[in-house]
C-alpha cells in the first residue's frame, strides 16, 4: 500500500486553514498577555519602592517637626550649661587670685 496523499475537499482546506489561523491569532493573545503580566508585575514594585520611600519621608519629617519643637529648649539649656560654666570658671578665677 502507497502512502499517496489525497487532496482534501476545498471546505476542509478552509477549515483547517482557519483553525491555524485562530491558533497562531490565541499564541500571539497569550504571548501578549503574558507581556502585560509582566509589565504589570514591575509596576507593583515600582509602587512598593515608591511607598517605602513615602514612609521614610514621612518619618524623617515627623523628626524634624519634633526637632524643630525642642530646638527653643536646646538653646535654652546650653545657655544655662554656659552660664554655668562660666560661674563656675568665675568660681575658680577668684579662688586662685583670691589665694
Amino acid at each position: 500500500m502507497a502512502d499517496t496523499a489525497t487532496p482534501l475537499p476545498p471546505d476542509l482546506e478552509e477549515l483547517i486553514g482557519r483553525i491555524r489561523r485562530q491558533r497562531e491569532e490565541s499564541e500571539k493573545f497569550v504571548a501578549e498577555q503574558k507581556k502585560l503580566m509582566a509589565e504589570s508585575m514591575k509596576l507593583e514594585l515600582e509602587a512598593k519602592k515608591f511607598e517605602h520611600e513615602a514612609r521614610k519621608l514621612e518619618h524623617e519629617a515627623r523628626k524634624l517637626e519634633r526637632d524643630r519643637m525642642l530646638a527653643p529648649w536646646q538653646i535654652a539649656l546650653s545657655g544655662m550649661a554656659a552660664g554655668a560654666a562660666f560661674f563656675g570658671a568665675g568660681a575658680a578665677f577668684v579662688k586662685l587670685i583670691g589665694s
